[in-house]
């Protein structure tokens, strides 16, 4: 051979090279340049809720971004994961509850899978509430019962599923299980809040148990990956304490103690070597630690600032600032929008750049003046999730609205503002895959382009309609209008101050109701020389008109939440009562038909009165709904008092009073027995 160098470099460089990156492309996934622009799980590439696409317009018209498609999706808080031409997400209708495969452009449905009844359809929270994650062809699921599954992304398939609350004998969070599955390095981490089992690693491709670690009760922040200096680590932002773990051996390597008593944690932490930026609810504030290697000293709390209470929503970490949602309220609310602030503050010292909320913006350190809309208003962001790319913030608030801001520290500097999903409260992160932002409430799901116009295909252009097009509604503070004065902490049971109040309240307005009547008898002749039965429906018209207004209307005047909806159950029971014991009349099929219509109007208040509290968010509803049986006996009494005309009307009202008692506080008797 004429060249001998070149024959050595074919043979012993060129040729192995070659056939090893040859075995490589077969035996690895094929990396392309558009997987940087997938969103494969609820906060991103990365878990930091920042995407790697630049190219996202500087602004939109007054009618927003092209809007690709709308449809609608059931219940739940689930949101998009993107890969490929695809996306997922969760949701639930009366059927059950599903994870859904889309086509990313069009919305239409590729593939679903079935895997529970419905969770809590008439609750607070209806719905699943974790997002999957994808990863190598696969979909990673949890449901708020704690199953957790694998599916196969292409077909939806069941590969292996796991039932966290049997396997590790626990009992999961009480609002249902709400950790999105964080999948590294072949492993599916996810906390558990067992004994021994804090925190556990499954096997991705067989849900086999890799470890299991820890003693600590969980909650709603899922597992959280980091490294330092090298060494793979994951953290658990648990119930009372924030935990690590080597990612290799599960082992407990530190904790560090946050509360005592019942807390919860949903947002994600923010991470930037070797310093860790967490955030509490309850007006808790925000914490900046220090981590490092030596187990001596691993964790060192560097300061706790009263700024940036993160719930539901997590903050950002973009060029040394986080940008977020401070929520002022005790917790978020799902009957109105949040009250709170939107903040810009450093993430080292807390300084805070610049505030916007309550349509009023607090600078520091800022020669810029007030960012003002059009019409001159200073604008206000509201409740809003937030997620960054190419420099700018993508927030999606809960009243619907989309937003689209600059981030820097010198001022709120909005770019673009529209509603798209209005007339409901809505509590999910937007998804952002190649220009497309994924959005979805708890009714509907949309697909807006935030890339350049001109740079989607002709077919999704033609297609595309504006945001005017999509079917929404005007919010209205309904909680505001009806109650009066809000319960701070809604989910706690009345206190013993309360109940006695509500009480004393309630008996003056049946007491008062009696002598409107007793009045109106003397005073109307006609009413008086009407029937017992019409006088009887006069008066507990009269008292359910007063226990409806009296919760709106005495709260504002006693400027404290006051309830006095059980008179309206008791009044819609009584009538009941009354109606289906009455001996006097015969039975005639006329009879027979009103006496079914007072029992349906009965069902109807009581599920009314069920599903207006639950969309108030007042979670005591259902005590007031036990205590029928023990008014029966005194109702019985009462009723035969009204149909007899020879005892005085005060023994009638005495025994109704008794009854109304016999009610209210069995139903508190039965609340304190089903707590404990």
């Amino acid at each position: 051979m004429k060249h001998p160098h070149l024959h050595w470099f074919l043979s012993r460089w060129l040729l192995p090279v070659c056939v090893c990156t040859l075995i490589g492309a077969m035996d690895h996934p094929r990396v392309r340049a558009e997987d940087k622009f997938d969103w494969p799980g609820i906060r991103g590439p990365e878990w930091n809720g920042i995407s790697r696409e630049t190219g996202i317009v500087d602004s939109w018209p007054k009618e927003g971004p092209p809007v690709l498609w709308t449809r609608q999706l059931g219940q739940g808080y689930s949101s998009f994961v993107a890969w490929d031409d695809r996306i997922a997400t969760q949701y639930q209708s009366l059927s059950g509850q599903y994870v859904i495969c889309m086509n990313a452009d069009t919305g239409e449905t590729i593939w679903e899978y079935r895997y529970d009844w419905p969770y809590d359809p008439a609750g607070v929270y209806p719905g699943p509430r974790s997002t999957p994650t994808y990863h190598e062809d696969k979909l990673y699921f949890a449901s708020p019962a704690g199953l957790v599954g694998c599916l196969s992304a292409k077909t939806g398939t069941l590969l292996w599923s796991v039932k966290l609350a049997e396997q590790f004998k626990c009992e999961l969070t009480g609002f249902g299980y709400s950790c999105t599955p964080t999948l590294v390095d072949g492993m599916v981490i996810l906390p558990v809040g067992a004994k021994g089992a804090s925190m556990v690693a499954l096997d991705a491709k067989t849900g086999a148990v890799k470890w299991q670690a820890g003693n600590d009760a969980g909650s709603y922040s899922p597992a959280f990956p980091i490294s330092l200096e090298g060494r793979p680590l994951v953290l658990g932002y648990l119930e009372n304490v924030l935990v690590c773990h080597d990612r290799v051996t599960g082992e407990v390597l530190w904790r560090h103690q946050l509360s005592q008593g019942y807390d919860e944690h949903s947002s994600w932490p923010l991470y930037r070597e070797p310093h860790l930026w967490i955030s509490s609810p309850f007006r808790q504030g925000s914490e900046l630690l220090e981590l490092s290697s030596d187990p001596e000293n691993p964790v060192k709390s560097l300061s706790k600032r009263e700024l940036m209470s993160n719930d539901i929503f997590s903050s950002v970490l973009v060029d040394g600032a986080i940008y977020g949602f401070d929520v002022r309220d005790p917790q978020a609310k799902t009957h109105r929008t949040t009250r709170g602030i939107f903040r810009c503050i450093d993430f080292e010292t807390g300084q805070e750049y610049w505030s916007i909320g309550d349509g009023q913006i607090v600078r520091e350190n800022s020669s810029v003046g007030r960012t003002k809309t059009a019409n001159g208003e200073v604008p206000n962001i509201g409740h809003a999730t937030v997620i960054a790319a190419g420099g700018k913030l993508i927030l999606f608030n809960d009243l619907g609205e989309l937003i689209l801001a600059r981030a820097t520290t010198e001022r709120y500097e909005e770019l673009a503002r529209v509603s798209v999903l209005g007339g409901e409260i809505c509590w999910t992160q937007p998804a952002l895959s190649r220009g497309r932002l994924f959005v979805r409430n708890q009714n509907q799901a949309a697909c807006l382009f935030l890339g350049a116009p001109e740079t989607l295909e002709q077919e999704a252009r033609s297609r595309a309609v504006t945001t005017a097009e999509i079917p929404q509604a005007e919010y209205f503070d309904w909680a505001g209008v009806i109650l009066g004065v809000e319960p701070e902490y809604a989910f706690d049971l009345p206190s013993s101050t309360w109940l006695r109040r509500w009480f004393l309240i309630c008996l003056a307005g049946i007491m008062g109701g009696s002598l409107f009547v007793v009045a109106a008898v003397q005073m109307i002749p006609w009413f008086r020389r009407s029937s017992g039965t019409l006088q009887e429906t006069v008066y507990w018209g009269i008292v359910f008109i007063a226990g409806a207004c009296g919760t709106t209307y005495l709260s504002m005047l006693m400027k404290d939440f006051t309830f006095t909806w059980p008179v309206c159950l008791f009044a819609a029971f009584q009538v009941f009562v009354n109606r289906v014991t009455l001996k006097h009349q015969q039975l005639t099929r006329r009879n027979w038909k009103v006496s079914g219509t007072v029992c349906l109007v009965f069902i109807a208040v009581c599920l009314f009165y069920f599903l207006i509290c639950r969309r108030l968010s007042l979670v005591f509803e259902w005590v007031f709904l036990v205590g029928f049986p023990g008014a029966v006996p005194f109702s019985l009494a009462a009723t035969h008092l009204f149909a007899t005309r020879r005892f005085h009307f005060a023994w009638k009202v005495f025994a109704t009073a008794l009854a109304f008692a016999a009610f209210y506080w069995s139903s508190i008797v039965f609340m304190h027995a089903w707590v404990r």
